[in-house]
């Protein structure tokens, strides 16, 4: 019994089989030539400015102002979002702080996971709740912080954020004037790989 296919059928197999490969080659040859051009999908990038190195404030033992030592303790998974104010910031922190607020009540249940730390004095009038923790003003955990005064095209004195992982990194800045909602969806994200 003979069971070879038509000619027709067999040349139909073949152009199928090698569509299937080319298809199967084509989409892993795509995805890593975008993998390795850096390009990420919108939903999956950062808001904030990552910091590449990040600065390791870990050998640094900032103290509360009543005293106590603030540790990092990296068990205990906490993120931190950290303002370290120039002298003399009245308005703008006050704005800050109420900001600051809002978005630490919009992480929800996760908000127990997150310290607001603020570097020194805080002004009459700003919102405070139970994540915040006041620091000492510490010169060297100032100096610590990328740009803290400014970067190029900002204002001097300026008033950036940080995100501060488990371990003392910080990982993210955000730049003076930016928009709470950014680091409300940034912080969600890395509060997911708790």
């Amino acid at each position: 019994m003979n069971s070879q296919l038509p000619t027709a059928q067999r040349d139909r197999n073949r152009a199928l089989l090698v569509l299937i490969v080319v298809l199967f080659l084509g989409s892993a040859l795509v995805a890593g030539a975008l993998r390795f051009s850096g390009w990420r999908p919108t939903g999956m990038q950062n808001k904030g400015e990552l910091l590449d190195p990040p600065a390791d404030l870990r050998a640094l033992s900032p103290r509360l102002v009543d005293g106590e030592p603030y540790q990092w303790r990296p068990i205990e998974r906490r993120w931190r979002i950290l303002v370290a104010p120039p002298t003399g910031c009245a308005a703008a922190c006050v704005d800050l702080a109420r900001e600051l607020d809002l978005v630490w009540q919009l992480f929800g249940r996760n908000a127990d996971h997150v310290d607001i730390l603020w570097l020194g004095d805080v002004p009459d009038g700003a919102v405070r709740n139970t994540a915040w923790r006041v620091l000492e003003a510490d010169p060297a955990l100032r100096a610590a912080l990328p740009r803290v005064d400014g970067g190029p095209g900002e204002a001097d004195n300026a008033l950036p954020a940080y995100v501060v992982d488990p371990n003392g990194f910080v990982i993210l800045r955000y730049a003076p004037g930016f928009d709470p909602g950014h680091l409300r969806s940034d912080m969600a994200r890395l509060l997911k790989l708790r």
